[in-house]
């Protein structure tokens, strides 16, 4: 198994990482555990979740994933595993969180409140990373890190990361650490896929310039990438059918992003490509992510244990440079597909 490091920290990992943000919702218990046991009997030894979870948030539901997680674990050697989660960004942007009456701030308070739950729900003593799931544009990124970097010095986490973030976020965070002593972001989980590859804009230079390590979520671009909505009909409890179909019009707004004329026709080259290479689009997807150097680990998830098979498959498969420069094409072609 090859291992990668996170940004300048001790933390050694797997390629790919188990994301768990279906456990509880779509995925009950039973089936999360087969899927843990399984992507850990492969070798997989970094797992992510966070506080809100499962998907999609509700208050009635949240932390419902890291109980499940935790309860796994206890059958486990918990330093054989690298767990990481997340602190709920601030109430202040697009997304207010069903959680501590929807109040949430990334300051001193909510992140003692967040990490003390978390790690009773993990029945853990301490999380290798603690990420902030978004960030907060009204509490100074001083009183954020400062409360986080006490949390390092006392035992409760390891490192920290960020998520959902930019180069300006990524930048001043870090510099702030710098100028005061702190601990610093090590990693930053976003969004990237062969469909949404913003990331290479400006992101991946910070990374390389700073030595911080993206941890990649959503590599199918929620499924898309599978080919399941190049079909004459969607199907039918496919998430993004799903929202197309809300009446919320931020979330068809979202599904619409993901599913959409250039997604769909850049999909259907990239199946062509993935046939001649013969491999399913889900392993080849899987693989372009994991390929940068910037990139330390790619977060995969899974509903059942079944949907493991193509994606763990990309540990054996490598995108040579034949093989990039044709994905490559295509990008270049339809550029941005998700805008």
């Amino acid at each position: 198994m090859e291992y990668r490091y996170i940004g300048k920290t001790g933390l050694r990992v797997t390629p790919i990482c188990l994301g768990t943000m279906t456990f509880g919702s779509q995925a009950d218990k039973k089936e999360s555990f087969k899927i843990m046991d399984k992507a850990y009997e492969k070798g997989i030894n970094f797992f992510d979740t966070a506080e809100l979870y499962p998907v999609p948030p509700s208050a009635h539901y949240a932390g419902l994933t890291e109980e499940i997680v935790g309860e796994w674990l206890q059958g486990k050697e918990r330093d054989s595993i690298i767990l990481a989660s997340k602190v709920a960004g601030a109430a202040n942007g697009w997304f207010v969180p069903p959680i501590r009456h929807g109040l949430t701030a990334v300051d001193r308070f909510h992140i003692t409140k967040a990490l003390d739950a978390t790690l009773k729900r993990l029945k853990t003593d301490y999380i290798d990373l603690y990420q902030v799931h978004w960030p907060d544009m009204s509490v100074p990124i001083e009183e954020s890190l400062y409360v986080l970097d006490e949390f390092i010095k006392a035992g409760k986490i390891r490192y920290v990361g960020t998520s959902n973030d930019s180069a300006y976020g990524l930048t001043k965070g870090n510099e702030v650490s710098k100028f005061k002593g702190l601990a610093r972001f090590e990693s930053i989980q976003n969004n990237f896929s062969i469909l949404n590859q913003r990331f290479m804009d400006e992101l991946a230079n910070v990374c390389r310039k700073e030595n911080i390590s993206l941890l990649p979520y959503s590599p199918l671009a929620g499924g898309v990438l599978t080919g399941k909505y190049n079909q004459k009909f969607y199907p039918e409890n496919a998430r993004f059918s799903k929202y197309l179909n809300s009446d919320n019009p931020r979330v068809r707004a979202q599904a619409s992003r993901f599913v959409n004329d250039k997604t769909l026709a850049s999909v259907e080259k990239y199946l062509d490509i993935a046939k001649e290479y013969g491999v399913s689009l889900t392993t080849l997807a899987t693989a372009w992510s994991m390929h940068f150097d910037f990139i330390a680990s790619t977060i995969i998830g899974a509903t059942t244990v079944e949907q493991l098979d193509d994606t763990l498959a990309a540990f054996d498969f490598k995108i040579n440079d034949e093989l990039m420069k044709k994905l490559d094409s295509v990008h270049q072609e339809i550029l941005y597909p998700m805008g």
